[in-house]
């Protein structure tokens, strides 16, 4: 395969793929209090200059991975090209020299944020997609998730002589493979995913087909759309809109779609079936609030967790403000079920983004304010009900509140579209360790005495799932969806992190 990162350097200052060993951006600094994204993927099949397609579509995924992201294509005649690079995809892979580098009817790519392996000192070799040449021809593969045994399978691995290339538990996937007796790459792939645990999506690709697989549970997302002739795979249905691809289903839990431009659109189930137990949090957070999720749209399932959280908190206030921008549509849902004005009371600074200058001491001190500013003259006198998605380790939520007392407001009322945040994520999300987690440590009222607020009210986890189309609430004997990080029930063990020590939480 040639690496056209490799081959010809790249176009905006970073080193060839030889010498450079670590990102050469600064991580915003003031991002710590959120939960980070996983990953996204996006392959395209049956289409010319696939590469221009997927590089739109990784755009689009930018949300759900700022570190790094990389293309890989195949061409009849010219083989593979691959290209891997640090930073946004708008910075890299938008000029005609790069996607001239990346031909054919055939790509996939990634958008990276680290959640295994380097976490935060990323090296080139563990950006997505990886590459593995077999027998019967070339393999690249793109994972969104976190495998859960990749530290034992490592071990294995190696032990019987493989040799990895990168920090990332996705190469696993790779060596397990190439260890496979199948004849070919989709039956590899199989052999090796039935060996994995945890939760993957994953789109791959071979010299003549895109793959989708999702986990038995279905934790991360995957979505399959009509592109023309060809076909296209997304984490995401905001994905398929910017290419103006057509979304025309789901991959289901446990799937594996096999797509050719001859035979079209193959459907396997190679594991065992199960309930699935897809991740809650993209309902809250993670996915973007114009994407559709189960057949609903998340910005009407965000808007109508803010009307469960009016029915659940009620408080007398004079504005309902959200926390830019993921709380915004919690914050219309409440607004319109309490009958309390809404008001943009908080303005984002939209030009600072996910990184910024090496910060100093004295920039660090200043904390939210380099991205967030208070409206003071509609702020002042006021009791302010704040809707944030989530609270984390709490240090942003006391700097919003000391903002917004500083402008003037007479009250500060927290409103959180989420449960406490009180186990972390073994499946894809870079969560904090649990002694790092304010609800692992805390009760409500001590979350609200260490905020400093009037009040804190969080939504109950009946509530969030009444918000996503359970009527009934939870179920639990039978979870609809995977709520570990608010539940500390795991459907997956973390065999590795157990196996380091980590307790689950004992049976009620």
């Amino acid at each position: 395969m040639r690496d056209a990162t490799e081959t010809h350097g790249s176009d905006c200052g970073f080193p060839s793929e030889e010498t450079q060993s670590e990102p050469v951006f600064f991580s915003n600094p003031f991002d710590d209090d959120k939960l980070r994204e996983e990953c996204g993927v996006f392959g395209v099949i049956g289409t010319a200059d696939a590469s221009s397609f997927v590089a739109l579509g990784l755009h689009a995924l930018q949300h759900r991975g700022q570190e790094a992201g990389g293309i890989v294509t195949h061409a009849p005649g010219i083989g593979f090209n691959s290209d891997r690079r640090f930073g946004y995809i708008r910075d890299n892979f938008t000029s005609q020299d790069v996607i001239k580098r990346l031909p054919g009817p055939l790509a996939i790519g990634h958008v990276r944020y680290s959640t295994a392996g380097s976490k935060g000192n990323t090296q080139i070799r563990d950006v997505q997609p990886f590459f593995g040449e077999f027998s019967m021809g070339g393999a690249a593969i793109a994972h969104n998730g976190n495998i859960t045994n990749a530290e034992e399978l490592r071990r294995e691995l190696i032990e019987r002589g493989s040799i990895f290339q990168s920090s990332s538990d996705s190469e696993c996937i790779i060596h397990l493979m190439a260890r496979s007796l199948q004849k070919d790459i989709p039956e590899r792939m199989k052999d090796a995913l039935r060996r994995v645990e945890g939760a993957f999506s994953v789109v791959a690709m071979t010299r003549t087909k895109l793959i989708g697989v999702r986990d038995p549970l279905g934790v991360r997302p995957l979505v399959l759309g009509r592109l023309g002739e060809g076909w296209v795979l997304s984490s995401e249905t905001c994905a398929l809109d910017i290419i103006g691809a057509e979304f025309i289903r789901e991959i289901e839990p446990g799937e594996m779609v096999v797509i050719s431009e001859k035979d079209g659109v193959q459907s396997y189930f190679p594991f065992n079936r199960v309930p699935g137990r897809f991740c809650i949090f993209e309902h809250v957070y993670f996915s973007r609030p114009d994407s559709i999720l189960g057949g609903r749209s998340v910005y009407e399932t965000r808007r109508q967790i803010g009307v469960e959280l009016a029915r659940e908190a009620p408080v007398e206030a004079d504005l309902v403000c959200p926390v830019p921008d993921s709380g915004t549509p919690a914050a219309v849902g409440f607004s319109a079920e309490s009958g309390i004005p809404f008001a943009l009371g908080i303005t984002r600074n939209q030009y600072m983004g996910r990184t910024f200058i090496e910060p100093t001491e004295q920039i660090r001190n200043m904390g939210v304010r380099l991205k967030l500013n208070v409206n003071r003259a509609l702020v002042r006198g006021k009791r302010i009900i704040l809707v944030d998605d989530s609270v984390v380790r709490g240090t942003t939520s006391r700097k919003i509140k000391e903002m917004i007392l500083d402008a003037g407001a007479a009250e500060v009322h927290f409103r959180i579209a989420s449960p406490p945040t009180a186990w972390p994520c073994f499946y894809g999300v870079d969560t904090p360790d649990r002694d790092k987690l304010l609800a692992a440590r805390m009760s409500e009222d001590e979350m609200c005495d260490y905020l400093g607020v009037d009040s804190l009210k969080f939504i109950s986890l009946d509530g969030l799932y009444r918000a996503v189309g359970e009527s009934q609430g939870r179920d639990p004997a039978a979870p609809r969806y995977c709520d570990a990080c608010f539940s500390g029930e795991y459907p997956v063990k973390p065999v590795d992190m157990i196996n380091r020590g980590f307790e689950l939480k004992a049976a009620e």
